[in-house]
């Protein structure tokens, strides 16, 4: 089959406005129904709800003491105490209670004294007419408008609707969506088997996953269908059956982009109408929208991309607002801050961009660092503090440069993270998981730029500390130099947090028969590097230069990942037959490894961060024994000094 290509690729914003119009077209109404109290959170009201009852429903007293009618109180003052008789002129009445007849004012049993074995009360202050006291219909009134219609019912909603005696409120009915994966690559969760998994023949599932949560989020009801595969006839007929059971929107997953065997797009135009097929956005470019008929009914439809990112994308920009405009309200903004990227972001001009981000508060100021940005790099979703965008009309960021970002946590949580920024090591995630559970409201985010690349972003002012292992060629000291260096004018401390063994990583059994550098040479050995200013390249290039080997001999030198987990996943796949990393990267993937040192892995401190409670509760858990005995377990670590203050560099 032949592939499409996006001509005429919009906007979101004109993709939404000319989809929702015909959408609007359809007349379609969720219709309402009435649910009891106790089933009504998170609903959204359909109409105007009235109170059917005032509340309080009496005068009640908002005081304990006694109900008097103010007016005899009146000459009542230090000078002249008012004696008032218990039953005649006032009356003991507890919070809540409605006055007695006659009655308009409460006396606080504070201000009053009790005589005659508490036959009378003395009072030395005046009382004002309705002094202490809930009026009838203070909160709400009968008949009057309580909940306008596209509210969302959240906790303080059900107490007003319980006040007002509405105990069966009227909300929308939940939109009917279907969601249908697509693919002849792809296996149900409980269906994926590991060696399917691993020799690439098949695919997890759990696009639905992420769908149904957003959708039951957003106030729908998902229903996830069968898997389908690339068939344009089981397409059509997962399409059909979809509609035919009732739903009121359908999502195609996988299918609308431009390949060969991507027929969402021709499926839609067969059964209706395909309003847009490409939007001018990234991750989320090959979106398709349309109308379907099925039996009658016509039925909006979105074909989603298969990748995750690019597949929530679409979510966001189009399915979500269109449940929200069938229950009458809007989608809830994310809060914006000021934030600072660490590096420039380029882009691409002409297509709008959602970029996630890591965020780290350093002396009051946001600084944000970019995640993976492929579209099917998912852990970018649950990693990200914030998103992003940028304009069409935009190359990029360039680092330095303010912009906003929409925030994916609170600021409590943001403002509780301390932001590393340097070399990648495991280690760093325990350390977060450590911290979150010992000082709860404290976490650990890094971000992996390479040691030199940590150095440079501490010296500007951008995080709160730094991993590093750079290894001084001359002295084979590790990180001093590289302080001293790049770091002048910024008092530092230096801990360490580990011994880690370095190594190649190949694959189990070692089929090339590598051992050495030299073997890195060889015509048939693909190698995967880390990036420049990693520690590890720096140490790669210093055995190269030792044994007198020049780095344009290996095969893939220029070939870069930013973690070890990465470059242990290249020599996994196949994609590389050999990498330079740490033991407990190869440990996790099952890799052999090939031991060629032990090197120092350290975190540097600006001085002025020490006494931060922040750095304080980091260094408890880093000396911590359980943290040690979690870090050898990992293998290739050792921890004899981890937490030592190794060095204390004065700036100069």
């Amino acid at each position: 089959m032949a592939r499409h290509t996006y001509l005429t690729m919009k906007t979101p914003e004109e993709a939404r406005e000319l989809w929702f119009s015909r959408v609007d077209e359809l007349g379609m109404e969720l219709g309402e129904e009435t649910v009891p109290l106790s089933a009504a959170l998170h609903r959204v009201i359909s109409r105007p709800v009235e109170a059917l009852r005032s509340s309080p429903a009496f005068h009640g007293a908002a005081m304990d003491g006694v109900a008097v009618k103010a007016e005899d109180t009146f000459t009542a003052s230090p000078r002249r105490p008012l004696r008032l008789e218990i039953g005649k002129d006032a009356f003991w009445i507890n919070t809540g209670h409605p006055l007695p007849a006659g009655c308009n004012a409460v006396v606080m049993v504070e201000h009053l004294n009790v005589e005659d074995n508490g036959r009378y009360v003395v009072t030395e202050k005046a009382a004002f007419p309705w002094q202490h006291v809930r009026k009838l219909g203070e909160d709400m009134v009968a008949t009057e408008i309580i909940l306008a219609p596209g509210v969302v019912i959240g906790p303080y909603e059900l107490g007003a609707l319980a006040a007002a005696g509405v105990v069966r409120p009227p909300v929308f009915r939940k939109p009917e969506v279907a969601v249908i994966p697509s693919g002849s690559e792809i296996v149900a969760l409980s269906e994926a088997r590991e060696e399917d998994l691993r020799a690439g023949r098949a695919l997890p599932e759990f696009n639905s996953l992420i769908f149904s949560a957003m959708i039951e989020e957003a106030g729908g009801n998902a229903r996830v269908c069968p898997i389908v595969p690339d068939d344009m006839d089981r397409i059509r007929e997962a399409i059909a059956s979809a509609v035919e059971d009732g739903a009121d929107l359908v999502i195609m997953n996988a299918g609308s982009s431009a390949g060969s065997h991507d027929y969402t797009a021709d499926v839609i135009a067969g059964m209706g109408e395909v309003l847009v097929h490409g939007v001018a956005v990234m991750p989320g470019k090959p979106t398709a929208l349309g109308i379907v008929e099925v039996g009658g009914r016509r039925v909006p439809i979105v074909g989603t991309p298969g990748y995750p990112v690019s597949a929530i994308v679409a979510m966001e920009e189009f399915v979500l607002p269109l449940l929200a405009r069938w229950q009458k309200h809007g989608v809830k903004r994310r809060e914006t801050v000021t934030v600072t990227p660490c590096n420039p972001i380029p882009s691409r001009p002409g297509m709008e961009e959602r970029v996630r981000v890591k965020i780290g508060v350093v002396d009051g100021a946001c600084y944000a660092v970019t995640l993976p940005r492929g579209a099917g790099t998912v852990t970018s979703l649950s990693r990200a503090d914030a998103v992003i965008p940028i304009e069409r009309d935009r190359e990029g960021l360039d680092a330095g440069q303010p912009v906003q970002a929409e925030l994916l946590r609170s600021r409590e949580e943001i403002e509780g993270a301390l932001l590393a920024v340097g070399s990648h090591d495991n280690t760093l995630d325990l350390i977060d998981s450590m911290l979150r559970r010992t000082h709860p409201g404290f976490r650990l985010t890094s971000a992996h730029v390479g040691s030199l690349g940590g150095l440079l972003a501490l010296r500007r002012g951008q995080c709160h500390l730094a991993g590093s292992h750079l290894l001084d060629e001359e002295t084979g000291v590790y990180n001093r130099k590289a302080i001293q260096e790049n770091m002048k004018g910024m008092p530092a401390v230096l801990v360490q947090l580990v011994d880690r063994e370095q190594g190649i990583m190949v694959l189990p059994g070692n089929p090339k028969n590598i051992t050495t550098f030299e073997d890195l040479c060889r015509e048939d050995v693909q190698f995967i590097n880390r990036q420049r200013g990693s520690g590890t390249r720096v140490l790669l290039d210093y055995e190269l230069k030792k044994r007198g080997l020049s780095p344009a001999r290996i095969q893939g030198y220029r070939d870069e990942e930013y973690t070890h987990m990465n470059v242990a996943a290249a020599v996994l796949s196949g994609r590389a037959d050999a990498g330079l990393g740490v033991r407990s990267a190869a440990a996790a993937l099952g890799l052999e490894f090939i031991s060629v040192g032990v090197e120092e892995y350290d975190l540097v401190i600006p001085e002025r961060y020490m006494q931060d409670a922040h750095i304080q509760a980091l260094l408890e858990v880093i000396r911590s024994e359980e943290f040690k005995e979690n870090v050898r377990a990992m293998g290739g670590y050792g921890t004899d000094r981890t937490g030592e203050i190794l060095w204390t560099y004065d700036g100069k």
